[in-house]
Protein backbone atom coordinates (compact mmCIF):
# COMPACT_ATOMS: atom_id res chain seq x y z
CA UNK A 1 0.00 0.00 0.00
CA UNK A 2 1.90 3.45 -1.16
CA UNK A 3 1.41 6.21 1.74
CA UNK A 4 0.77 9.30 0.34
CA UNK A 5 2.63 12.32 2.08
CA UNK A 6 1.74 16.14 2.65
CA UNK A 7 3.72 18.20 0.79
CA UNK A 8 4.33 21.69 0.38
CA UNK A 9 4.32 23.62 -3.24
CA UNK A 10 5.00 26.67 -5.06
CA UNK A 11 3.15 27.53 -8.34
CA UNK A 12 3.19 31.05 -9.92
CA UNK A 13 0.11 31.93 -11.80
CA UNK A 14 -0.05 31.94 -15.94
CA UNK A 15 -1.08 35.72 -16.02
CA UNK A 16 1.91 36.76 -18.75
CA UNK A 17 2.63 33.02 -20.05
CA UNK A 18 2.86 32.89 -23.77
CA UNK A 19 5.68 31.47 -26.73
CA UNK A 20 7.58 34.65 -26.99
CA UNK A 21 10.59 32.98 -27.56
CA UNK A 22 12.53 29.95 -28.38
CA UNK A 23 14.69 28.39 -26.64
CA UNK A 24 14.05 24.95 -26.56
CA UNK A 25 12.66 22.42 -29.71
CA UNK A 26 9.21 22.34 -28.06
CA UNK A 27 8.58 26.44 -28.15
CA UNK A 28 7.55 27.67 -31.54
CA UNK A 29 6.29 31.34 -31.69
CA UNK A 30 3.58 30.78 -34.57
CA UNK A 31 1.70 28.76 -32.76
CA UNK A 32 0.05 30.99 -29.65
CA UNK A 33 -1.08 29.99 -26.40
CA UNK A 34 -4.60 30.19 -25.24
CA UNK A 35 -4.48 32.21 -22.16
CA UNK A 36 -7.96 31.41 -20.78
CA UNK A 37 -7.03 27.32 -21.36
CA UNK A 38 -3.60 27.53 -19.88
CA UNK A 39 -5.09 29.34 -16.63
CA UNK A 40 -7.77 26.84 -16.90
CA UNK A 41 -5.15 24.16 -16.64
CA UNK A 42 -3.30 25.55 -14.21
CA UNK A 43 -6.19 25.98 -11.76
CA UNK A 44 -7.30 22.92 -12.33
CA UNK A 45 -3.22 21.37 -11.13
CA UNK A 46 -3.60 24.03 -8.33
CA UNK A 47 -6.78 22.59 -7.11
CA UNK A 48 -5.80 18.67 -7.58
CA UNK A 49 -2.76 19.20 -5.13
CA UNK A 50 -4.81 21.21 -2.55
CA UNK A 51 -7.36 17.92 -2.94
CA UNK A 52 -5.22 15.79 -2.38
CA UNK A 53 -4.20 17.37 1.03
CA UNK A 54 -1.26 19.38 -0.19
CA UNK A 55 -0.53 23.54 0.75
CA UNK A 56 0.47 25.38 -2.62
CA UNK A 57 1.72 28.55 -1.80
CA UNK A 58 1.45 31.37 -4.71
CA UNK A 59 4.59 33.34 -6.34
CA UNK A 60 3.21 36.79 -7.82
CA UNK A 61 3.96 36.58 -11.78
CA UNK A 62 5.87 39.67 -13.16
CA UNK A 63 5.43 41.20 -16.68
CA UNK A 64 8.32 40.49 -19.37
CA UNK A 65 8.58 37.17 -17.67
CA UNK A 66 6.53 34.50 -19.90
CA UNK A 67 8.19 31.34 -18.27
CA UNK A 68 7.78 32.21 -14.74
CA UNK A 69 4.41 30.25 -14.59
CA UNK A 70 7.52 27.07 -14.73
CA UNK A 71 8.30 27.68 -11.21
CA UNK A 72 9.92 24.74 -10.54
CA UNK A 73 13.08 26.45 -12.51
CA UNK A 74 13.38 29.31 -9.99
CA UNK A 75 15.38 27.80 -6.96
CA UNK A 76 15.52 24.16 -5.38
CA UNK A 77 14.61 23.62 -1.72
CA UNK A 78 16.03 20.65 0.51
CA UNK A 79 16.10 20.82 4.13
CA UNK A 80 14.63 24.08 4.40
CA UNK A 81 17.42 25.06 2.53
CA UNK A 82 17.19 27.33 -0.61
CA UNK A 83 19.68 27.47 -3.51
CA UNK A 84 18.52 29.76 -5.97
CA UNK A 85 18.88 29.11 -9.40
CA UNK A 86 20.89 30.99 -12.36
CA UNK A 87 19.47 31.03 -15.93
CA UNK A 88 21.08 29.62 -18.84
CA UNK A 89 19.07 32.06 -21.32
CA UNK A 90 19.09 35.41 -21.05
CA UNK A 91 15.25 35.90 -21.78
CA UNK A 92 14.44 33.90 -18.52
CA UNK A 93 17.32 35.89 -16.06
CA UNK A 94 14.80 38.17 -13.68
CA UNK A 95 13.18 35.08 -12.94
CA UNK A 96 15.74 34.31 -10.55
CA UNK A 97 15.36 37.55 -8.30
CA UNK A 98 11.96 37.74 -8.31
CA UNK A 99 12.18 33.84 -6.63
CA UNK A 100 14.48 34.67 -4.30
CA UNK A 101 12.36 37.81 -3.05
CA UNK A 102 10.18 35.71 -2.09
CA UNK A 103 11.91 33.75 0.05
CA UNK A 104 13.80 36.46 1.52
CA UNK A 105 10.28 37.79 2.49
CA UNK A 106 9.66 34.74 4.14
CA UNK A 107 13.24 34.08 5.57
CA UNK A 108 12.03 32.93 9.18
CA UNK A 109 10.77 29.36 7.31
CA UNK A 110 14.29 28.86 5.60
CA UNK A 111 17.43 28.06 7.54
CA UNK A 112 19.68 29.25 4.50
CA UNK A 113 18.83 31.27 1.38
CA UNK A 114 21.89 31.77 -1.41
CA UNK A 115 22.48 33.32 -4.71
CA UNK A 116 24.53 30.97 -6.99
CA UNK A 117 27.95 31.21 -8.40
CA UNK A 118 26.75 28.86 -11.39
CA UNK A 119 24.15 28.25 -14.01
CA UNK A 120 21.46 25.60 -12.17
CA UNK A 121 17.88 25.67 -13.54
CA UNK A 122 16.53 24.81 -10.21
CA UNK A 123 14.44 21.29 -10.12
CA UNK A 124 14.31 21.59 -13.56
CA UNK A 125 18.02 20.21 -13.19
CA UNK A 126 17.58 18.81 -9.68
CA UNK A 127 15.66 16.09 -8.43
CA UNK A 128 15.86 14.80 -4.97
CA UNK A 129 15.65 10.71 -3.55
CA UNK A 130 16.29 9.66 -0.40
CA UNK A 131 19.77 9.06 -0.80
CA UNK A 132 21.20 11.85 -3.92
CA UNK A 133 20.54 14.71 -5.19
CA UNK A 134 19.83 13.76 -9.14
CA UNK A 135 21.36 16.45 -11.25
CA UNK A 136 21.17 16.99 -15.22
CA UNK A 137 23.81 18.64 -17.35
CA UNK A 138 24.37 18.77 -21.42
CA UNK A 139 21.57 21.83 -22.42
CA UNK A 140 21.30 24.36 -19.23
CA UNK A 141 22.70 23.51 -16.10
CA UNK A 142 26.67 23.66 -15.48
CA UNK A 143 28.48 20.71 -14.26
CA UNK A 144 30.21 23.12 -11.74
CA UNK A 145 26.71 24.01 -10.16
CA UNK A 146 26.54 20.46 -8.91
CA UNK A 147 29.61 20.19 -6.84
CA UNK A 148 27.87 23.45 -6.03
CA UNK A 149 24.70 21.97 -4.72
CA UNK A 150 26.61 19.26 -3.14
CA UNK A 151 28.61 21.32 -0.91
CA UNK A 152 24.96 23.61 0.12
CA UNK A 153 23.11 20.64 0.76
CA UNK A 154 25.39 18.23 2.41
CA UNK A 155 24.22 15.57 -0.32
CA UNK A 156 25.93 13.30 -2.58
CA UNK A 157 25.27 14.46 -6.37
CA UNK A 158 24.88 12.43 -8.85
CA UNK A 159 25.78 14.03 -12.68
CA UNK A 160 23.93 12.60 -15.47
CA UNK A 161 24.37 13.72 -18.61
CA UNK A 162 21.18 14.65 -21.37
CA UNK A 163 21.72 14.02 -24.80
CA UNK A 164 18.55 14.93 -26.47
CA UNK A 165 17.39 18.17 -27.20
CA UNK A 166 13.31 17.61 -26.58
CA UNK A 167 14.91 16.51 -22.83
CA UNK A 168 16.76 19.13 -22.15
CA UNK A 169 15.83 19.41 -18.50
CA UNK A 170 16.53 16.23 -16.14
CA UNK A 171 12.49 16.82 -15.40
CA UNK A 172 11.56 16.43 -18.39
CA UNK A 173 13.08 12.96 -18.40
CA UNK A 174 12.89 11.63 -14.75
CA UNK A 175 10.97 11.97 -12.31
CA UNK A 176 11.33 10.70 -8.31
CA UNK A 177 8.24 8.75 -7.42
CA UNK A 178 8.78 7.86 -3.67
CA UNK A 179 11.49 9.91 -1.94
CA UNK A 180 11.91 7.75 1.25
CA UNK A 181 12.25 4.25 -0.51
CA UNK A 182 14.75 6.06 -4.09
CA UNK A 183 12.04 4.59 -6.50
CA UNK A 184 12.00 6.76 -9.97
CA UNK A 185 10.81 6.72 -13.35
CA UNK A 186 12.62 7.69 -15.96
CA UNK A 187 13.27 7.41 -20.71
CA UNK A 188 16.78 5.70 -21.14
CA UNK A 189 16.91 7.38 -24.33
CA UNK A 190 17.10 10.63 -23.11
CA UNK A 191 20.35 9.88 -21.48
CA UNK A 192 24.08 9.08 -22.19
CA UNK A 193 25.66 5.75 -22.31
CA UNK A 194 27.47 6.33 -19.05
CA UNK A 195 24.53 7.99 -17.37
CA UNK A 196 21.82 5.21 -18.49
CA UNK A 197 24.54 3.06 -16.97
CA UNK A 198 24.86 4.76 -13.28
CA UNK A 199 20.84 5.17 -13.65
CA UNK A 200 20.64 0.95 -13.83
CA UNK A 201 23.40 0.58 -11.07
CA UNK A 202 21.46 2.95 -8.65
CA UNK A 203 17.60 2.61 -9.51
CA UNK A 204 17.71 -1.55 -10.48
CA UNK A 205 14.21 -1.18 -10.40
CA UNK A 206 12.96 1.88 -11.68
CA UNK A 207 10.74 2.26 -14.01
CA UNK A 208 11.35 2.40 -17.83
CA UNK A 209 9.25 4.84 -19.90
CA UNK A 210 8.89 4.50 -23.75
CA UNK A 211 9.95 6.79 -26.42
CA UNK A 212 6.01 7.83 -26.83
CA UNK A 213 5.05 8.00 -22.95
CA UNK A 214 8.57 10.71 -22.80
CA UNK A 215 7.67 12.21 -26.05
CA UNK A 216 3.82 13.37 -24.41
CA UNK A 217 6.06 15.00 -21.18
CA UNK A 218 5.02 12.04 -19.31
CA UNK A 219 7.97 11.91 -17.06
CA UNK A 220 7.34 15.99 -16.35
CA UNK A 221 5.23 14.65 -13.44
CA UNK A 222 4.75 14.87 -9.69
CA UNK A 223 4.69 11.89 -6.81
CA UNK A 224 3.19 12.39 -3.02
CA UNK A 225 4.45 8.43 -2.55
CA UNK A 226 1.39 7.52 -4.14
CA UNK A 227 -0.74 9.72 -6.39
CA UNK A 228 1.76 10.53 -9.16
CA UNK A 229 0.10 13.42 -11.12
CA UNK A 230 1.27 13.13 -15.13
CA UNK A 231 0.07 14.19 -18.48
CA UNK A 232 -2.93 12.43 -19.64
CA UNK A 233 -1.36 11.46 -22.64
CA UNK A 234 1.32 9.01 -21.18
CA UNK A 235 -1.14 6.34 -20.72
CA UNK A 236 1.34 3.72 -21.00
CA UNK A 237 3.04 5.38 -17.42
CA UNK A 238 -0.13 5.30 -16.19
CA UNK A 239 -1.10 1.69 -16.50
CA UNK A 240 2.46 0.79 -15.30
CA UNK A 241 2.06 2.76 -12.18
CA UNK A 242 -1.07 1.34 -11.23
CA UNK A 243 0.53 -2.41 -11.97
CA UNK A 244 3.34 -1.01 -8.85
CA UNK A 245 0.17 0.72 -6.78
CA UNK A 246 0.66 3.85 -7.65
CA UNK A 247 -2.37 6.10 -8.42
CA UNK A 248 -1.94 8.02 -11.65
CA UNK A 249 -3.97 11.33 -11.80
CA UNK A 250 -4.02 12.14 -15.86
CA UNK A 251 -3.71 16.18 -16.02
CA UNK A 252 -4.15 17.99 -18.82
CA UNK A 253 -1.35 21.03 -19.38
CA UNK A 254 -1.48 21.29 -23.18
CA UNK A 255 -1.17 24.92 -22.99
CA UNK A 256 1.97 24.37 -21.32
CA UNK A 257 3.15 21.59 -23.49
CA UNK A 258 3.77 24.15 -26.25
CA UNK A 259 6.73 25.59 -23.83
CA UNK A 260 7.71 22.69 -23.06
CA UNK A 261 6.55 22.75 -19.66
CA UNK A 262 4.40 20.37 -17.93
CA UNK A 263 3.21 19.04 -14.21
CA UNK A 264 6.71 19.00 -12.40
CA UNK A 265 7.43 22.19 -14.78
CA UNK A 266 4.86 24.09 -13.03
CA UNK A 267 5.78 23.06 -9.09
CA UNK A 268 8.09 23.64 -7.19
CA UNK A 269 8.97 21.38 -3.79
CA UNK A 270 9.20 23.47 -0.50
CA UNK A 271 10.94 20.69 1.57
CA UNK A 272 10.93 21.35 5.12
CA UNK A 273 13.87 21.26 7.44
CA UNK A 274 14.06 17.37 9.15
CA UNK A 275 12.30 17.65 12.88
CA UNK A 276 14.35 18.61 15.28
CA UNK A 277 17.08 20.32 12.88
Amino acid sequence: MRIPTPRRYLMCPPAHFEVAYSINPWMDPRKPVDPALALFQWEDLRDRYRGLGHTVEILDPVPGLPDMVFAANGATVVDGRVLGARFANPERAGEAPAHLAWFRERAAGFADIREPEHVNEAEGDFAVTAGWLLAGQGFRSSPLAHDEAQEFFGRPVISLELTDPRYYHLDTALAVLDDTADEIMYYPGAFSPGSRAVLARLFPDALLATAEDAAVLGLNAVSDGRNVLLPRGAAGLAAALRDRGYEPVGVDMSEFHKAGGSVKCCTMELRPAPAGA
